[in-house]
């Protein structure tokens, strides 16, 4: 049995993971979905100051506190940076870093990404949109698209905007990722990097948990090197 912490992207929570975590658990794996700070259930604790080192922690502390080992830790997105952090700290606990979609950290010692203002920003936070979906998840369509609309919330800003400084311990972590045709970046081009990992890619927008649970869920197992049962 492999345990999957799944750590999701900007102005989703542990609920875009319902899909996903019910099918890994169905082939017989555990899913933990996190809800970071400030976001999904955890709406009402944003503030200001919820930056990086919150979500980090937040990841942290379930891996502590639910006791978990050799973990395959999924970040989705802007929580590319999350996981990554993460598995640089504790990377003892954790057995594949996947990212998904995500933010990828260069083999630099000094502070990388701090994204720019991509999206319009509401003071300290920046709103989940209709735009933003149609731009980024085109397949969303449908009882989809109204679960997202009703549901993402609004992202602190300072989770976009705050940097991670990576050492060399996160080198050796085993890392995979997976790639989605239709969210904005030329994958055919990111392909032709030297990944430090397997990848898959999947015909989809941003959010393959939302639109592919079941093609994500079998890249993921065997990315992992998991049952698939």
């Amino acid at each position: 049995m492999a345990t999957f912490v799944l750590v999701p992207g900007a102005w989703l929570g542990g609920w875009a993971w319902k899909s996903v975590a019910l099918l890994l658990e169905q082939k017989g794996h555990e899913a933990v979905p996190v809800t970071l700070t400030g976001m999904g259930e955890r709406v009402h604790l944003a503030s200001k100051e919820v930056g990086i080192e919150t979500a980090v922690q937040d990841v942290l502390n379930v891996i502590r506190y639910n006791d978990l080992e050799e973990v395959i830790l999924v970040g989705h997105s802007f929580a590319g940076k999350v996981v990554a952090a993460v598995a640089d700290r504790v990377p003892e606990k954790v057995g594949v870093l996947l990212y998904l979609d995500a933010f990828r950290p260069r083999k630099v010692r000094t502070p990388q990404g701090s994204f720019p203002d991509e999206f319009p920003v509401e003071g300290w936070r920046v709103p989940f949109t209709a735009e933003i979906l149609g731009v980024l998840g085109k397949d969303i369509q449908g009882a989809d698209r109204e679960l997202m609309l009703s549901k993402a919330t609004p992202l602190p800003v300072k989770l976009f905007r705050d940097p991670v400084t990576l050492s060399e311990g996160l080198d050796a972590v085993k890392k995979a990722y997976v790639f989605c045709t239709g969210s904005g970046d030329n994958v055919e081009e990111i392909l032709k990097e030297k990944l430090d990992g397997p990848n898959k890619v999947i015909d989809s927008g941003h959010w393959p948990m939302i639109t592919r649970p079941e093609e994500l869920v079998e890249d993921m197992l065997l990315l992992a090197g998991a049952p698939l049962k």
